[in-house]
């Protein structure tokens, strides 16, 4: 799933490729990829991209009519689990056949570029509303504050953090809690902070609170510059590379060289350092327990 920094990264791709540049049609081909219909996307059509912002893990792309008028409508989309973003310079001349492979949406350019929204697998998460504003859509309305933001301090984190009976890791995940963050960040934020996943938001100390704090901010803009730059088509492999512990259970832990464990859930996994981050103690994995009664 691309979180904040990808989020980031194509926030600059597309804001260099876009802005300036005139919609000529947008395209579903996927039914279920609209999720709203006043204004209808085809709204958007004549309209020039003015801007491009990120919200949390959903893109906006702000219109104008050319003459100065910037208030909308606007496209905003969340990728989800499995959607990605391809640039194409010049696209196909034939429109796309609905419901014919992973292309869920295609935005083409006065010109003959543009992009499509894609999705692999069956689930299909990948949601595109057209809206006066960003906050008409009900997950940007909902987010939290951004940890990249200016205001995002210390004493925001702590409050946020306070009175919060949840384990640690769900809360970094929480997008009304804090916007952006996802499974994977999550996991290399509290490796960096040395911290259980596991671990009551509400049971950090001032210390703790600090050094999750700092390993935040230094995980996500770290990896914000790792990304920066790159074209869209190699932002997932970029953030493969920079990863050191999500999605590396069994490999050696690149801090203290104990093996990575993980946790499974139903839909989902989380990766740990043992030594790292829990005295040395493996956490619990509930679906391994029951595979070996």
């Amino acid at each position: 799933m691309p979180e904040l920094p990808e989020v980031e990264a194509l926030t600059g791709f597309l804001t260099e490729h876009l802005v300036g540049r005139t919609i000529e049609r947008i395209l579903p081909a996927a039914v279920s990829v609209l999720k709203t219909y006043d204004p209808p996307p085809f709204a958007l059509e004549g309209r020039e991209v003015t801007a491009v912002r990120r919200y949390g893990k959903f893109l906006a792309l702000e219109t104008g009519d050319g003459d100065g008028d910037s208030e909308g409508p606007h496209l905003v989309f969340h990728l989800a689990r499995a959607g990605w973003l391809r640039w194409h310079d010049t696209l196909p001349a034939t429109p796309p056949r609905p419901g014919k492979g992973p292309l869920a949406l295609r935005v083409r350019l006065a010109d003959g570029a543009g992009f499509d929204l894609t999705e692999a697998g069956t689930h299909k998460r990948l949601a595109v509303y057209c809206v006066h504003a960003p906050e008409d859509v009900p997950g940007v309305a909902r987010l939290g504050p951004d940890p990249l933001a200016p205001g995002f301090t210390p004493d925001v984190l702590a409050g946020l953090l306070r009175g919060e009976r949840r384990q640690i890791k769900g809360v970094l995940r929480d997008q009304s809690v804090i916007a952006g963050i996802g499974n994977a960040y999550s996991d290399e934020i509290l490796h960096a902070a040395r911290m259980s996943p596991f671990k009551l938001a509400a049971s950090l100390t001032d210390d703790e609170r600090a050094t999750l704090y700092e390993a935040l901010e230094t995980t996500l803009r770290e990896a914000v510059e790792r990304s920066r730059g790159h074209v869209a088509a190699d932002l997932k492999a970029e953030k493969k590379t920079g990863l050191r512990v999500h999605g590396r259970t069994g490999q050696p832990c690149p801090v203290c060289g104990d093996t990575i464990r993980e946790v499974s859930y139903r839909d989902s996994s989380l990766q740990y350092c043992p030594t790292c981050q829990t005295g040395g103690k493996p956490l619990a994995d509930r679906r391994l327990s029951r595979l070996l009664k």
